[in-house]
């Protein structure tokens, strides 16, 4: 549909979803738990370099010799563990449905072949997403209940290149990465987490809306061309006291830019933690109030003395969040830098009293947007 016949949207959650059904309406009656980091809990393993290429791990679905002579160092390649030791990631997943986590991220953050270019591993960017897919399905898939099901994100990160902004100071026009490059990445991430059994697709920790345009874009061309329509959550991260995102735009002037996308629910995360998250929280909940609202915040700011990495103990990240919920802002919540298991479940105990943000009837409609518009 063309700017010209634009037409007004369903509300958030009122579309025809391929999966994930029963999840708006659990939106409307409860306050939803995201999981936490998967970095934090990788790194609480220390495992060595030989580990990250397989060592320890001898089952079926593991990469036996594959990568022992691999001419790169790979420890920190964190997704190509689900390749190589995808008991760690079982367990952490597990780890994080045990603490009351209904969705649970896939570990792709950094699983496109623009990412991982930095290992020379673009070619295995969607046998990552696939297998990352598989042991978050098979992890949920042991934790649902008809009562409590659980449901897999497929987890889509922002690439460490940014298409906006020149990596040169001497020459402002350069890019090192173009839009087309980007669409494509993400094309194959989400056909790859589709077919290993993702039900909701979260593109976040936004820093460049241009960025997040080419994952938007390729994710409403799949759903065009396969009859999927999975929902669809977008974070971006506001990465100083400016209330900006990287690229430059607000949260609200970054909520115009991608609200044409329908998505289930729009959020912030990373960057700053609770407490100084909230008025950029509250400022999107007021302009999307049409739409569900994310947040799962670092445990506060870095601190390289703590076990975590982070300032804030369980405690501290749940009460804040709980007072986001107390005043009616959100509706999806968990953690990100710097939290584990033990902050999640502080977080669904704190939350749990909670009403869900209501969504208002009477908001600006959305519409649909043509390819250009869409792209620009």
């Amino acid at each position: 549909m063309t700017a010209s016949t634009a037409d007004v949207s369903p509300r958030a959650g009122d579309l025809p979803y391929t999966r994930a059904r029963a999840l708006p309406q659990t939106l409307r009656q409860r306050i939803v738990i995201l999981d936490g980091a998967m970095g934090t809990m990788i790194q609480r393993f220390k495992l060595t370099e030989a580990q990250y290429r397989g060592e320890g791990y001898s089952g079926p679905d593991g990469a036996g010799d594959r990568f022992k002579d691999f001419p790169k160092d790979l420890k920190g390649n964190n997704e190509l563990l689900s390749l190589t030791r995808p008991d760690v990631i079982a367990a952490i997943h597990d780890g994080y449905l045990a603490a009351g986590a209904d969705l649970i991220e896939t570990n792709t953050f950094g699983a496109t072949t623009v990412a991982q270019e930095d290992y020379g591993m673009a070619h295995l960017a969607r046998e990552m997403n696939l297998a990352s897919a598989r042991i978050a399905r098979a992890a949920c898939d042991r934790f649902s209940t008809p009562e409590h099901p659980r449901y897999v994100a497929g987890a889509l990160g922002p690439t460490p290149k940014t298409a906006s902004i020149s990596p040169d100071v001497n020459d402002p026009g350069a890019r090192n990465v173009t839009f087309d490059e980007l669409r494509v990445a993400y094309r194959e991430q989400v056909e790859a987490l589709v077919e290993g059994g993702a039900d909701v697709l979260l593109v976040e920790t936004i820093f460049d809306t241009l960025n997040a345009k080419a994952a938007l874009f390729a994710i409403q061309s799949f759903f065009d061309e396969t009859g999927h329509l999975l929902p669809v959550i977008i974070s971006g991260t506001v990465t100083d006291a400016s209330g900006r995102i990287l690229s430059g735009q607000t949260v609200t002037a970054f909520w115009a830019s991608v609200r044409h996308v329908q998505p289930l629910a729009v959020g912030l995360n990373c960057a700053l933690g609770a407490a100084l998250m909230r008025p950029y929280i509250q400022e999107l909940a007021k302009a999307a109030g049409d739409t569900f609202i994310s947040c799962y915040p670092n445990a506060g700011l870095p601190n390289p003395m703590s076990d975590t990495g982070f300032d804030e103990t369980p405690d501290v990240t749940s009460r804040l969040i709980h007072e986001f919920a107390a005043e009616g802002l959100v509706n999806i919540v968990g953690g990100c830098c710097g939290t584990t298991p033990d902050h999640i479940a502080a977080i669904a105990r704190q939350v749990e009293p909670c009403a869900p943000r209501a969504l208002r009837l009477g908001a600006q409609p959305q519409r649909f947007y043509s390819e250009a518009e869409a792209t620009a």
